[in-house]
């Protein structure tokens, strides 16, 4: 390489490389720049948005159960990507952590801008108060004292000078601006914290039943990481009465108006029982711990005799809602201490049952009016109950259970169904089954969340925040006084809102000249 080449390689400019100190600035602005704080909020508000749509798990166990039931290749995605635990999801936390990050790089250096706003005096009046975006003059004998002691009542920040006053207000724009970010963060805090030391659970309660709040009583229960068996506040109830009330005419007949749960309530081991009637969205709490009425279904009562003669079960089934319109509804029956074998059956609950014109039923309204119980299918032999392998109270699967049982019974939609009183035999002497009763059901999410009452605080300083951010401006007035004349100059340092000012300032020149004459 020759001399002029060497030199003429040395004379091009060379892109610096920006090294691993410089990537990581640049990451830390972009993270905590403004913009990246809007996605990021964004972004948590977007992903919450399947937390609406898709059942949860700790809200409606019993739906996402039906979902897989009805759809398992899509709960199988559902469950991949965690949608049916939204916020508890690695990606709903990774936002969140984000989001708080962002905050709080944006919060630490305009609180120490604002700060040195605070501290810093109005500017010295310009010269020319005429070049302003709003100016006026008067004559009279206004002195700077004067002028000072007019704008103070207006509640400016006055300097005076030589012959000048500078004057501005506005600050709580700014205030407000700051506050709302803390409030920001407040919200993301108490939500942690609540996450940490709450817990949340859900259960179902049959008329007739009662709950404890202990972790064993629970048919789900999510506790914080800080939470122990002995957190749990030691109240309990008992569901005495269960009353819904639906349309009985007209379009509409069959659609749910309201219903309630007649509730005993021992706020405390030994207490006495006091009554409570739990509705939707007004829930029972007891020591900050809330228990919300979720749901409702039926339970027909059921017993079932074994091949020996012997009652091997007896009591309510809960049945799993398969036409919300109708609640016409699949049960389950299982009795593992039956002998010789275990016995099982599948059923469908009918609350109004009517025969239809085709020889099948159905039923014609949500409410308990003529219920019936359809035999599906009654299964003799091993139920695979004793087999440690976890399974639905809510299912039996033929599939699964060739060569362990025998379907004695395979019955159609068109088996005439049992009403209350009436039983089945199941052929060969292996058992029998009785329709006894009906009893409803109610589904309770518990949940005690410490960050509640914080969260809700801080976004009430969210919201006069920024109230305060976009209703206040930041404005500054300035004041000349020469011998016998008055010029007054004013701006707005809010972008947008000079024609808002200009109402202001001609307020403010007239409380200024109030006495003098007043020229243009």
């Amino acid at each position: 390489m020759s001399v002029d080449e060497l030199v003429r390689e040395e004379r091009e400019p060379r892109q610096a490389g920006m090294g691993p100190v410089g990537w990581l600035r640049w990451g830390w602005r972009t993270l905590t720049s403004m913009k990246t704080a809007l996605i990021l909020l964004f972004l948590l508000a977007l992903g919450s948005i399947p937390g609406s749509l898709v059942p949860q798990r700790s809200v409606e166990p019993d739906k996402v159960a039906q979902l897989y039931q009805q759809n398992p290749t899509l709960a199988e995605w559902y469950d991949r990507f965690q949608l049916f635990e939204v916020f508890t999801s690695v990606w709903f936390a990774a936002v969140y952590l984000l989001l708080f990050t962002s905050l709080v790089g944006c919060i630490i250096p305009r609180t120490a801008t604002y700060l040195r706003e605070l501290r810093r005096k109005p500017p010295a009046a310009p010269k020319n108060l005429s070049r302003l975006p709003h100016s006026d003059s008067f004559e009279g004998d206004l002195t700077v004292e004067e002028a000072a002691g007019r704008l103070r009542k207006m509640r400016f920040r006055v300097v005076t000078g030589d012959g000048w006053v500078a004057a501005e207000k506005g600050y709580l724009r700014e205030t407000g601006n700051l506050f709302f970010h803390v409030a920001l963060i407040g919200i993301l805090l108490a939500v942690g914290f609540g996450s940490l030391y709450g817990y949340r659970g859900n259960v179902l309660v049959v008329e007739g039943d009662g709950f404890a709040n202990t972790v064993a009583a629970y048919d789900r229960f999510i506790p914080g990481s800080r939470v122990s068996a002995e957190s749990l506040q030691p109240f309990s109830f008992e569901l005495a009465d269960f009353k819904a009330t639906y349309q009985v005419e007209g379009d509409k007949k069959g659609q749910e108006l309201d219903y309630s749960a007649y509730l005993k309530v021992h706020d405390e081991p030994g207490a006495p029982a006091r009554d409570y009637e739990l509705k939707v969205n007004d829930p029972l709490e007891v020591d900050g711990t809330q228990t919300y009425l979720i749901g409702h279904g039926y339970a027909p009562v059921f017993k079932v005799t074994d091949g020996k003669g012997q009652v091997a079960y007896e009591g309510p089934v809960a049945c799993l809602i398969d036409q919300k319109a109708t609640l016409t509804s699949s049960c389950v029956v299982k009795a593992p201490d039956a002998q010789p074998s275990q016995l099982g059956f599948l059923l469908r609950f009918l609350p109004t049952s009517v025969p239809l014109t085709d020889g099948n039923y159905a039923s014609a309204f949500p409410g308990e009016l003529q219920p019936q119980v359809q035999l599906l299918g009654g299964y003799v032999g091993d139920l695979g109950m004793r087999s440690g392998k976890p399974q639905s109270v809510y299912k039996i699967l033929p599939d699964e259970l060739d060569g362990k049982v025998v379907p004695v019974v395979r019955g159609s939609f068109a088996t005439k169904p049992l009403s209350v009183g009436e039983s089945t035999e199941l052929p060969g002497g292996a058992g029998k089954l009785e329709f006894t009763g009906v009893k409803e059901w109610i589904t309770l999410q518990t949940a005690y969340d410490p960050g509640r009452v914080p969260a809700l605080i801080a976004a009430a300083v969210a919201v006069v925040a920024i109230a305060l951010s976009l209703m206040i401006r930041r404005r500054r007035v300035w004041v000349r006084v020469r011998e016998g004349r008055v010029d007054v100059g004013g701006l707005t340092r809010t972008e947008g809102s000079a024609a808002g000012f200009a109402e202001e300032f001609a307020e403010i020149v007239k409380a200024l000249s109030a006495g003098e004459q007043h020229v243009r």
